[in-house]
């Protein structure tokens, strides 16, 4: 108020006004994407520049749910002795998941975030138990919730899992991290003629087989009707620029909007 009694509004940048497109997103990373270069294990750059990226929607104020695989770590009994059966390989793999989730844990709480790691496995001495109300209450107090350990079964994979988790937390979207920039016919980085889909259906995805997630985990979100953003994880503030409704990577609905 001005020393006459009139009284000013002081506006916010254009950049401080806009809100993100989603207020709460399941963000499912592979394991495999945290080697980086390496051949296997965590590449701590790369971790780093993903709690980066985490921080920077975050700040926007989403609510983030987190579900990491576990292959950079253990692959599955493919990979493995033929002594191993399956239900055994698919709990090694489980525990893969756990060790890949404290480590991105610790990286986004030296960025300052509060977090919660929750595992389908009872192991209380260093995540909390899977309870859906209590991990809604993280969430709802903006604390980063990492769901480890798959649905703690064997023979489910770790998308049916994010699935899974995004449709109990009641997530507006689940957001796919890869290394490549979104759904293509072929596999881009074998076929460099591959074309990308900005948008594609659940049903093309299953009846073309395409690479997206695995048949459970896209029938659960097309029975619930649940988006699904396919994006390059690996370039710096794409999940920024996603959060913000900018058109990157393919989205995955029920229907393709017809221009």
């Amino acid at each position: 108020m001005s020393p006459d009694g009139d009284i000013f509004f002081i506006y916010p940048k254009d950049s401080d006004m806009r809100t993100p497109k989603y207020k709460r997103i399941l963000l499912k990373l592979s394991g495999e994407a945290l080697m980086g270069d390496k051949q296997f294990g965590i590449d701590p750059n790369v971790l780093k520049q993903y709690s980066q990226e985490i921080k920077s929607i975050h700040d926007l104020g989403v609510q983030i749910g987190i579900v990491i695989g576990g292959g950079n770590i253990y692959r599955g009994v493919s990979d493995s002795s033929d002594n191993i059966d399956k239900v055994t390989g698919d709990h090694m793999g489980m525990l893969a998941t756990l060790i890949n989730a404290l480590a991105l844990q610790s990286a986004l709480e030296h960025e300052g975030l509060l977090t919660r790691l929750i595992s389908a496995i009872r192991m209380e001495v260093i995540a909390e138990p899977f309870i859906r109300r209590r991990a809604v209450r993280h969430l709802e107090k903006d604390r980063i919730v990492i769901f480890g350990a798959g649905t703690g079964n064997p023979y489910f994979t770790t998308d049916t899992a994010a699935a899974l988790r995004a449709v109990e937390i009641e997530a507006d979207v689940i957001i796919k991290g890869t290394r490549v920039d979104g759904v293509y016919d072929s596999d881009p980085e074998k076929n460099p003629s591959a074309i990308r889909f900005p948008e594609i259906t659940y049903m093309d995805v299953l009846k073309r087989n395409l690479s997206v997630m695995d048949m459970t985990a896209i029938t659960l979100c097309r029975e619930n009707k649940l988006p699904i953003l396919v994006f390059n994880m690996n370039t710096p503030g794409n999940l920024k620029r996603l959060m913000m409704g900018e058109e990157i990577g393919t989205t995955v609905t029920e229907r393709v909007a017809v221009s």
